[in-house]
């Protein structure tokens, strides 16, 4: 599959899914940010952002669940804490 890239585009590739956590906790602590701040229907949409970041790192549904239903950017920021210290 990456043989259609050059070596460049290939390594660039790879970088990011070695970084694919980080890159995605990084995102995750911005969005509690911008929660802080939305307001209205960008509100709802930054939660659902929220949660798809969430799956992404595995965290469990069950949790993802919470988080989004109480809308706590408490138990977010939370969440990203104990991401980051992992």
């Amino acid at each position: 599959m990456l043989e259609n890239y050059t070596r460049h585009q290939q390594g660039i590739i790879k970088r990011y899914y070695e970084h694919f956590e980080k890159i995605q906790i990084q995102k995750l602590s911005e969005l509690v940010t911008e929660l802080y701040l939305a307001e209205g229907k960008k509100k709802d949409k930054l939660w659902q952002s929220a949660a798809a970041s969430m799956q992404k790192l595995k965290v469990p549904q069950s949790r993802i669940d919470h988080v989004v239903a109480k809308k706590d950017l408490n138990l977010l920021a939370g969440i990203v804490k104990e991401l980051s210290a992992e």
